[in-house]
């Protein structure tokens, strides 16, 4: 018990000074990083004392940390609906909507089939064989193939559309925040209906829906400034759960996930420089965004911070919104690009097919876009977007259950990979539309 108490202790001593320095920082990027190492550090030392009394303590840290995953899932959905209603309140007419939604789902796919190829280059370069892994247990249950053995595109397409909003309002689909961005939308261009065809309900409508934003926007900055608190905490947790003897024989395995995801941030970073931006104050703004994606495994409590990550690179309310709500669920870069990816690459040459070859990129790529969407339809994050892709592609799928048990060590990567993704998506699909904006002027101009 004095062992707890004294973590306990240390713990709010920690948060005294994270508080301090959060004070003097003009932003949460400083603070979040030292409370991911004083949190790492925190972890590390829970190793030298007996198991149970390490319990004991994370289940206290738990109270910061799982409270602030619970308190940002809790804003994400006010913020989701309340945001997008605004934005659309602003605009003249309901044109634009269409085009940037559908800009927005083009660019998820584009950089999930981009991951899923670096996914492949690199499990190829560093020539994993699925052979070396075939002295492995796999933990994959009937269960989970039944779950994706009926999945199929339009059904997936199907399964986003919202039929109760309350129902979505719980979180009780796995595709929830997209149902409750599609009926946000829908009320968006019937409100601007309403501001044309009756004008004094529309001012009025008008004026509460900005009221409404300001007093949600003040409750989610409130959740947002406990970020390096609730980061510490998790960090701690992360570093004292898992210990190298449970995955040494899967090392490689996690060497090229990491890789590969490391790899893929190159890219993104490359896309940035051809859209006009600096990659290196992109990685800076949105660092608290990634670092509680990292720490959490959670897309969905991510999507407040990951909105206000784009809103300060310039992306507009609107399409960082729809960005980050449809990313939690579609287009994850991590658990849909790379992640089967890698296995595909595993899985190939012990059929005797290589995985580099057109025709079989012409077949893989879509079936890894397909899976990303699948993951929103199925639920079960990268096991079940890889048994999408392999079951699409007719591989044994026994592979997948063998990863089951690191998937938590690789999942952290993924999960800032998905959460980036994301975020990459509203900055290019902004850039896109601006660019479009701007030559639609010159040509009037012109004319």
């Amino acid at each position: 018990m004095f062992i707890t108490l004294a973590y306990v202790v240390l713990f709010l001593v920690c948060c005294y000074g994270l508080f301090r320095i959060d004070q003097k920082s003009s932003s949460l990027s400083k603070p979040v990083f030292i409370a991911l190492f004083t949190g790492g550090l925190i972890g590390l030392s829970l190793h030298l004392v007996d198991s149970d009394t390490s319990k004991q303590i994370i289940d206290w840290f738990d109270i910061v940390g799982n409270g602030y995953v619970n308190l940002l899932k809790l804003v994400a959905i006010p913020l989701i609906f309340i945001s997008i209603l605004s934005a659309i309140n602003k605009l003249e007419n309901s044109a634009g909507m269409g085009k940037m939604s559908l800009t927005i789902v083009g660019c998820m796919l584009f950089l999930v089939m981009t991951a899923g190829f670096i996914g492949l280059l690199t499990a190829k370069t560093l020539g994993l064989d699925a052979s070396a892994f075939s002295h492995l247990q796999s933990t994959l249950t009937d269960d989970d193939v039944t779950r994706t053995a009926a999945v199929s595109l339009p059904k997936l397409i199907t399964s986003l559309i919202p039929t109760n909003l309350f129902l979505d309002l719980t979180g009780a689909r796995s595709v929830s925040v997209i149902g409750i961005v599609i009926f946000t939308l829908l009320a968006g261009v019937a409100l601007l209906k309403v501001k044309k065809e009756a004008p004094e309900e529309g001012k009025k409508l008008s004026a509460g829906i900005n009221a409404m934003q300001i007093w949600v926007m003040k409750m989610v900055r409130i959740v947002i400034a406990l970020t390096p608190y609730g980061v510490m905490a998790l960090m701690a947790k992360v570093f004292s759960t898992y210990r190298l003897e449970q995955f040494a024989s899967l090392l490689g395995f996690i060497t090229a996930c990491y890789l590969a995801v490391l790899m893929m941030f190159i890219v993104h970073g490359l896309l940035l420089l051809l859209a006009g931006k600096n990659p290196v104050q992109y990685y800076k703004t949105v660092w608290p965004a990634l670092t509680f994606a990292f720490v959490s495994r959670s897309s969905a409590a991510s999507i407040p911070l990951a909105i206000t990550a784009q809103e300060k690179c310039g992306v507009p309310n609107t399409v960082a919104n729809i960005a980050a709500s449809f990313g939690s669920s579609m287009g994850q870069n991590g658990c849909a690009g790379i992640y089967p990816a890698i296995m595909v690459a595993m899985i190939a040459p012990t059929v005797g097919i290589d995985p580099l070859s057109l025709p079989f990129l012409a077949a893989m790529l879509p079936a890894i876009a397909l899976g990303s969407i699948g993951v929103a339809g199925v639920g079960g994050g990268g096991t079940f977007a890889a048994l999408i892709v392999l079951s699409t592609l007719n591989f044994p799928v026994a592979l997948v259950g063998i990863f089951i048990a690191i998937e938590p060590v690789v999942d952290m990567a993924r999960t800032a990979l998905n959460v980036n993704g994301s975020m990459m998506s509203g900055v290019l699909t902004s850039r896109l539309l601006d660019r479009e904006d701007a030559q639609s002027q010159e040509r009037v101009s012109l004319n």
